[in-house]
């Protein structure tokens, strides 16, 4: 008989900190206790709290550890899993209310109580790899009833008015182009999902393949049974190899139970899924280059109209929602639309899923109700920015978004909000910067992205970013004129409207919101040839303090340039014309002699 559950998480993260190693550790000392009778061990997704794995939760008590380590298993085992005495100094405790065991409510603690899970709703919960465990948290039910009680008709109407729209960055009604699909006829169509999830810093639709794959699985073959489609394409990067791996054997799993295939839940519809593996490219997120690459050619976009739902993949009717998007469909279908619509906002509907990082406490995936502010983000469920310093900026979207300042911290996360201030909710990367940055630099980077990544197949894309970064590039160095600034708002403006695709239209946004919103600091690199932040490393200078300085000679025995003189017990001097501005000295000091401006 089990007694306790261990879950220990199996997502990307935890798995780089050694999360399977401990798995089989615990696994090889409960059976040398005896205990694998009594103790199951479970292998699930991501929890969220990614800046804290390995993570592991034993039931029924919902003990929470943190960063355990295979020295820890041995502890636990005997302290915990034998004598039933939780391993204090292991366990995660924000201050929340403790439950009837004496710990605190998981659900209760800062970064879990304001989020509402419905796309992650079983990440951390199930073991991803055992379709009996998604089954019995309802899971196929939807689609159960979807074949058996509904009319295609009946489904198309039930997603629009759940006011669900597409998660990939654009935001388009589901429900809509679920039924611009199904109103092209011919005699194959095809069901496609988008996990080439390419943004810096996002990790959603990974983590839900990681922890949930049936989910999506069940929601396109819900989409197939609407649009009339009996083959679906997962095209995901090859470079997720967990949740290749997971998706593999939840497509095998789904055909041996028979809801994959031939006369599903014998009701006489067909439908299949295979998997298509990306090399990598960011441009294949783009529905159409994303289709360009599953029929096996270069994947590049193609001009728009017509529309994939009028001749997608292989020429034939095609719909694409990306990974979050079908997650949140079973329980639609199941919950229903007015479930659905009363979370959010008005025009913005549901949840969110953001991957939460930078310059944050709490690293890792939320699930919010549209609407939630920025604020609250960062600070109830974030905890905050680290070592003392103040919030200065966050960026959305990826190289697609924008930054939004600090006096815009109240803004709500939602489509329309965020459009009206330069930015978007895009898929959901939300990358937090601290005082220590630069903005010109933040711009730069996101702008060297996307020239690595834009497919060449446009001049405004081509060749515009590329000209965008090297005026970048040259106002870090100092060498910039105010008429460089005047160039990047034009070039901007014109590569957003000439651009064959997404990728190109919407690359310009990071400039231009640094712009909006940090001017000063641009005008500060091209007229005071200086960069604020101290990050730019052709505008640095490193002088020392002869007032702090006691000639330890620490910073001249780290300098590799010997660009430090002085004696011993007298004050250093530093040689700009010699010095790397690498920062081995400041690093050096003790007694913050150092500095750089």
């Amino acid at each position: 008989m089990i007694r306790s559950h261990v879950l220990i998480c199996g997502g990307t993260g935890c798995t780089s900190s050694g999360s399977q190693k401990i798995r089989e550790h615990l696994e090889n000392e409960l059976a040398a206790k005896g205990l694998s009778e009594e103790i199951k061990v479970v292998q699930t997704g991501c929890f969220g709290l990614c800046a804290l794995g390995p993570i592991m939760i034993v039931y029924p008590e919902g003990t929470f550890y943190s960063r355990v380590t295979n020295e820890d298993v041995s502890e636990i085992v005997e302290e915990h899993l034998l004598k039933g005495r939780p391993v204090e100094r292991l366990i995660y405790n924000d201050g929340a209310k403790e439950n009837e065991h004496g710990v605190s409510s998981l659900s209760d603690t800062n970064f879990y109580k304001a989020q509402k899970r419905v796309a992650l709703r079983n990440c951390g919960v199930i073991n991803p790899e055992v379709i009996d465990e998604y089954i019995a948290r309802d899971g196929y039910m939807a689609l159960a009833k979807v074949l058996t009680e509904m009319k295609p008709e009946e489904v198309i109407d039930t997603v629009l008015a759940s006011g669900l729209r597409g998660r990939g960055g654009a935001g388009f009604p589901t429900g809509m182009k679920w039924k611009f699909a199904r109103g092209y006829q011919d005699e194959q169509k095809y069901v496609c999902c988008n996990a080439d999830e390419g943004d810096p810093g996002a990790f959603m639709d990974r983590s839900v393949l990681e922890g949930d794959p049936h989910a999506v699985l069940e929601a396109m073959a819900i989409a197939g049974y609407t649009i009339g489609s009996n083959q679906g394409y997962i095209y995901v990067r090859a470079e997720y190899p967990i949740a290749v791996q997971r998706l593999t054997i939840a497509i095998a799993q789904a055909r041996e139970y028979g809801l994959l295939g031939k006369n599903i839940l014998g009701t006489g519809f067909d439908f299949d899924i295979d998997l298509r593996l990306g090399a990598g490219a960011f441009v294949c997120g783009e529905e159409t280059a994303l289709m360009t690459s599953i029929e096996g050619n270069r994947g590049e976009p193609r001009p728009r109209p017509p529309f994939p739902a009028e001749k997608g993949l292989f020429q034939k009717p095609s719909l694409l929602n990306n990974v979050e998007t079908y997650a949140n469909i079973p329980q639609i279908i199941l919950k229903g639309a007015d479930w659905f619509a009363s979370m959010g906002t008005e025009k913005s509907k549901g949840t969110k899923v953001f991957a939460l990082g930078g310059k944050i406490h709490n690293t890792g995936l939320v699930e919010v109700p549209m609407g939630t502010t920025l604020r609250q983000v960062v600070e109830d469920i974030g905890g905050g920015i680290p070592n003392g310093k103040k919030f200065k900026a966050a960026q959305t979207g990826g190289p697609s978004g924008g930054c939004i300042p600090a006096s815009l911290i109240d803004t709500p996360l939602d489509y329309e909000s965020m459009a009206a201030i330069g930015s978007i909710v895009g898929s959901g990367g939300l990358i937090v910067m601290d005082e220590t940055d630069c903005m010109v630099d933040i711009a730069k980077f996101f702008l060297e992205f996307t020239v690595e990544e834009s497919c060449g197949k446009c001049a405004p894309c081509r060749i515009g970013t590329k000209r965008l970064y090297e005026i970048l590039d040259k106002i870090t160095k100092g060498n910039g004129t105010l008429e460089d600034l005047d160039k990047l708002e034009e070039l901007c403006y014109h590569i957003k409207a000439n651009s064959l695709c997404g990728l190109g239209q919407t690359a310009p946004n990071p400039v231009l919101s640094t712009l909006r919103y940090f001017r000063d600091e641009y005008v500060a690199h091209v007229v005071e040839k200086r960069c604020p932040a101290g990050v730019c490393k052709h505008l640095l200078r490193y002088t020392i303090d002869p007032d702090k300085c006691r000639g330890c000679t620490a910073c001249a025995r780290a300098c590799p340039a010997e660009a430090i003189t002085g004696k011993v017990k007298e004050a250093h001097v530093i040689n700009p014309e010699k010095c790397l501005k690498c920062g081995a000295c400041m690093e050096k000091c003790k007694f913050g002699a150092i500095s750089k401006k």
